[in-house]
């Protein structure tokens, strides 16, 4: 079992920036794609970044391309989420995963084992 655990979130200003990070602990994840995705009010949650398991592939969401950075550190057992020029939509909760039968990067939710318990972002205008 795989436990995550996010951190990071908080209320900041439209333009400004936040870094979430994704403890895991249970197991070493090394060998395990990671993702993060959003649920915000009312809406159904969606996929936000993901990453392979040796870190050299990336994909985001066409939302969030060129303002958000995903990486991890197998070393350290997490996975950061850099999230620059934020706006009001990127308000939600925001929730890291991962999974260890995955071959590649996947954007789908339903194909991850493993979630965190989210954080909030809230983003004022």
């Amino acid at each position: 079992q795989v436990q995550l655990v996010e951190s990071g979130g908080g209320l900041v200003q439209a333009g400004g920036s936040l870094r979430l990070s994704c403890a895991a602990s249970g197991r070493t994840i090394s060998t395990y794609v990671l993702g993060w995705f959003r649920q915000g009010p009312g809406q159904e949650r969606e996929f936000v970044a993901t990453i392979s398991r040796g870190g050299s592939r990336t994909r985001y969401a066409d939302s969030v391309k060129g303002r958000f950075t995903i990486s991890r550190d197998n070393a350290k057992n997490t996975v950061d989420l850099q999230m620059n020029s934020l706006k009001p939509e990127d308000t939600a909760v925001y929730y890291c995963a991962a999974d260890a039968r995955l071959s590649d990067t996947v954007v789908t939710a339903t194909r991850y084992d493993y979630w965190g318990q989210g954080t909030q972002v809230t983003v004022s205008s």
